[in-house]
């Protein structure tokens, strides 16, 4: 695949502040790359360098080989669909489409033809003479999106464009976007801070936090084959342990050894296991390799997630099967579900469940006391 854009040793600040520190990154052609973090991470600082209204302070912006760093943004092959649509309210829908085609001084008939194309595109054949501010949220949306791609840039910025959307919509309109990333062939850059909607829609994801890169990869592979424990904790949910990798295909945690199919570590190298709470297997209690207590069950429509307490660290398990609180169960593990990470500055930081127990239960007692 051809790069179309590449960040270069980009670096910023605000009032002293770094927001981004020292990302290199390329994008390519007809990719759908999402930047995804918590609030604060620098991926919407990010989005806007690309386009141009932020200036990096240090670092480069090539796009298809030229250094555009410089570039003002009307003058990059490159458009954004920001968080609020910024439709022009006294314009009909057709209007708000053909705008910047208008602003190019495009013939008439290629602007008729082109809007056209346009709301065809995104379902909105027929609604050309309705006023934008009768249209719903997710309508407005995709007249938005219309009108970024009438002019068939290289490039499309969208920032986190489905947040103010309901649930039932926002997962329609990933898979509308999607599908018109697919047929228009152009590049999407997506912000969001949604993991569910970043798995579901990308070709490659790139986790952020606190202004650097920390992983990039296919949803496949940032899910499966976390790096640290920031990304396996904000990808999905994650039991983080300590451990300790005896040797290549054998770990040590939870005062047991387990077999596992991870390589390359130091012979009894401190390491953080990540096990996902679907991949843990319920046992009765004599054929588990490790044994715990139940301290809360919570139905999710599809399955149960149950808060185990393992020698006093407490585990997440995501089942069909149904256990009860205060029962005793056992925990058996394949070796392809355990993941065996390096030690980094987010070790110990994540993956212990208390606080769907202990903490919450003090609250709850703490309350009763105060009534």
């Amino acid at each position: 695949m051809k790069k179309i854009i590449e960040l270069k040793n980009i670096t910023k600040a605000f009032d002293g502040e770094t927001v981004l520190n020292n990302i290199s990154l390329d994008i390519y052609d007809n990719e759908f790359l999402t930047l995804l973090g918590p609030s604060g991470c620098g991926k919407t600082t990010l989005l806007r360098i690309i386009s141009g209204f932020v200036q990096p302070d240090e670092g480069e912006v090539v796009f298809m080989g030229e250094d555009i760093t410089d570039l003002p943004p009307h003058k990059r092959n490159v458009n954004t669909v920001f968080q609020k649509y910024a439709l022009f309210p006294h314009l009909n829908v057709y209007e708000n489409v053909a705008f910047p085609l208008r602003e190019k001084k495009v013939p008439k008939d290629e602007i008729d033809k082109k809007v056209k194309e346009m709301l065809k595109l995104v379902m909105l054949s027929g609604f050309e003479r309705r006023n934008v501010t009768s249209l719903s949220g997710g309508q407005q949306q995709r007249v938005a999106i219309a009108r970024a791609l009438v002019n068939h840039p290289k490039v499309l910025l969208l920032d986190e464009p489905l947040s103010a959307l309901d649930l039932k919509l926002r997962k329609d309109m990933q898979q509308e976007l999607k599908n018109i990333q697919k047929s228009t062939g152009i590049t999407f850059v997506f912000v969001t801070h949604d993991q569910e909607e970043a798995l579901s829609m990308s070709d490659t994801i790139v986790v952020m936090a606190e202004g650097k890169i920390q992983q990039i990869g296919t949803p496949v592979d940032i899910y499966n084959e976390p790096e640290n424990a920031f990304v396996a904790d904000f990808i999905g949910e994650s039991n983080i342990i300590d451990g300790i990798m005896v040797r290549d295909g054998e770990a040590r945690f939870s005062g047991q050894c387990f077999p596992c199919l991870d390589k390359g570590f130091a012979p009894k190298e401190p390491v953080d296991i990540v096990i996902r709470p679907e991949d843990v297997d319920i046992v009765p209690v004599e054929k588990g390799m490790l044994e715990g207590v139940v301290t809360s069950v919570t139905f999710m429509g599809v399955h149960y997630e149950i808060i185990v307490d393992v020698k006093g660290f407490k585990w997440m398990i995501q089942t069909t099967d149904f256990v009860d609180v205060n029962e005793h169960i056992g925990i058996f593990l394949e070796p392809d579900a355990i993941h065996v990470m390096k030690k980094s500055k987010y070790s110990g930081m994540f993956g212990d469940y208390s606080s769907f127990s202990d903490e919450l239960e003090q609250l709850s007692v703490g309350g009763n006391e105060e009534e």
